[in-house]
C-alpha cells in the first residue's frame, strides 16, 4: 500500500513515498478506501517538526481526507460498507488506504462528491468556527480576513457573507484578487509586506474592523491590530508561520479582544462534527458556499503540493489523489 511520509525533518525535500503494510481495522475502526487526501498547513508544521514528536520516523503525512468504507471492525454498527465517508484529523492520510476511529467519520451525502467533501473539511469546520463560535458575525459586521484566496480565506469569506458581514479581504498579489473577489470579499487589499492597516481604516471610515482573521504570521501582527475597533476581536490562527512573541495585555489599545482559535473546539465531540459537517454539506447543497475546484496532485507528487502550499503561490484547497 502506497503511503507518503517524512523520513526527516525538514522542507518537502524529505517527502518520500513508501510501500507499508495493508491496515487492518482494529475494535471500533474503519477499513476506508481513500479518494481523495487533503493538504493543510497542518501537515507543513508536522513535516517541520512542530508537532507527532512522539511518532517514529519514517512519519505517514496527512490527517483529512474521503473515501469508500472497506471493512470494519469489531462494534462498528453505525456505518456500512461501501458507504463514502469523510475525515478531518485521521493521521497517516496520504495513503491508498487507512484504518480510521469510527467515531472521526461523518458519512458523505449522496449528492456531495468526494472531492468537494475532502476540501471542506478542515477548512470548512475552521472557517465555521472563526465565524460562528469564536467570532459570531452579526449584520453589519466589518470583517479584515487574511489570504483571502486560499482555501480558508474563500469559505471564510463566504460565511461572513452568509451571516450579513462585509469582508475586506487581503491578498499577497494581484493574481490572487479573482479568487478573493469570487469568493465574495466586498474589497481586496493587494498587501505582501504587511502594511495594510492604512487602507483599511480608509475602507472603514477611520473606525476599522469589528473582527480580523489573521493566520499570516508575525509579519501582520501589528497591521491586523491597528485595523481594529474599539473593542474589536482578533482571531489569530495558524502555527505554522510561528506567533507574535510576547504581549503585555496592559499595552493591547482599544479595549481589543485577542485570542487563539483552533477548529478542534467546534467539534469536541463526535455529535459536533457530525453536526457541524452537516451544516456546512447543507450550505453546499443549496448554493450558499461554493467551494472552488481544487488541485489535484497524485500522492507521487506530495513534494510540489507542499512546495505550492508553502510559498503561497497556492490558491484555493490542495487534494492528493491515491
Amino acid at each position: 500500500m502506497k503511503t507518503v511520509v517524512m523520513i526527516a525533518v525538514g522542507g518537502p525535500e524529505v517527502i518520500d513515498i513508501l510501500e507499508l503494510p495493508e491496515p487492518v481495522p482494529s475494535p471500533g475502526e474503519v477499513l476506508v478506501e481513500i479518494a481523495a487526501a487533503g493538504v493543510n498547513f497542518m501537515d507543513i508544521g508536522v513535516r517541520n517538526g512542530m508537532a507527532w514528536h512522539e511518532l517514529p520516523l519514517p512519519r505517514a503525512l496527512g490527517v483529512e481526507g474521503a473515501g469508500r468504507v472497506l471493512a470494519l471492525g469489531e462494534g462498528v454498527t453505525d456505518l456500512a460498507v461501501g458507504q463514502r465517508v469523510a475525515w478531518v484529523y485521521a493521521p497517516g492520510s496520504y495513503a491508498e488506504r487507512l484504518a480510521i476511529p469510527a467515531a472521526a467519520l461523518v458519512p458523505i451525502p449522496d449528492d456531495i462528491d468526494d472531492r468537494t467533501a475532502a476540501s471542506l473539511m478542515m477548512q470548512g469546520l475552521t472557517a465555521s468556527h472563526f465565524a460562528t463560535d469564536f467570532y459570531p458575525v452579526q449584520p453589519g459586521d466589518v470583517a479584515l480576513v487574511h489570504a483571502a484566496a486560499g482555501g480558508v480565506g474563500q469559505l471564510l469569506t463566504q460565511i461572513v457573507k452568509l451571516r450579513g458581514g462585509t469582508v475586506i479581504g487581503r491578498v499577497s498579489s494581484e493574481a490572487k484578487v479573482a479568487a478573493a473577489r469570487a469568493a465574495g470579499a466586498d474589497h481586496v487589499i493587494v498587501d505582501a509586506e504587511g502594511d495594510f492597516a492604512a487602507e483599511v481604516l480608509r475602507l472603514t471610515g477611520g473606525e476599522g474592523v469589528h473582527v480580523v482573521y489573521d493566520g499570516s504570521g508575525p509579519a501582520t501582527f501589528e497591521d491586523s491590530l491597528a485595523s481594529l475597533r474599539r473593542s474589536g476581536t482578533f482571531c489569530w490562527f495558524g502555527p505554522v508561520l510561528g506567533g507574535p512573541g510576547r504581549i503585555d495585555i496592559m499595552s493591547l489599545p482599544r479595549s481589543i479582544k485577542i485570542g487563539y482559535a483552533t477548529f478542534f473546539d467546534h467539534i469536541h465531540t463526535a455529535a459536533l462534527l457530525r453536526a457541524r459537517t452537516a451544516r456546512l454539506f447543507d450550505w453546499v447543497r443549496q448554493g450558499k458556499l461554493r467551494i472552488a475546484p481544487a488541485t489535484d496532485y497524485a500522492l507521487a507528487d506530495a513534494v510540489q503540493a507542499h512546495a505550492a502550499m508553502e510559498s503561497r503561490s497556492s490558491t484555493g484547497k490542495l487534494l492528493l489523489i491515491p
